[in-house]
């Protein structure tokens, strides 16, 4: 599977599968419509495209085709970060703590957090 980032519709159906999957193509519509109010076809649409992309895996079991996602969250949330980072801070770490901190975005529990992420990152390079 090619390194691509998820669209927000993908990132939807994922969330579902990644809480519980297999789930049925009858499953995702009620709970994508209940989440974000997709009729059944968006619903189908979406999975076609997902399944074209290696997004997802589909089973027909009793004539039900059940999801199951090709792709592991953490890893999603990696490329999500990494792609966000090139596209807005030029893929600068730094620049988007700096201007979280310039505009007063991070509390102290997160400033700690910080601090000892960077504290265990610094041993790991040791």
């Amino acid at each position: 599977m090619e390194e691509q980032v998820l669209t927000n519709s993908e990132w939807y159906v994922m969330d579902c599968l990644w809480q519980r999957s297999p789930m049925t193509v009858m499953e995702l519509v009620a709970a994508l419509g209940d989440k974000v109010g997709w009729a059944k076809s968006t619903t189908i649409t979406t999975l076609r495209r997902m399944e074209e992309k290696g997004l997802v895996t589909v089973e027909v079991r009793d004539r039900a085709k059940h999801y199951t996602p090709a792709l592991e969250r953490d890893k999603a949330a990696r490329r999500e970060t990494r792609s966000f980072l090139d596209k807005v801070y030029r893929g600068s770490v730094g620049l988007m703590v700096s201007a979280m901190a310039d505009e007063k975005a991070l509390s102290r529990a997160e400033i700690e957090e910080l601090y000892d992420i960077l504290r265990k990152a610094e041993e790991g390079m040791k």
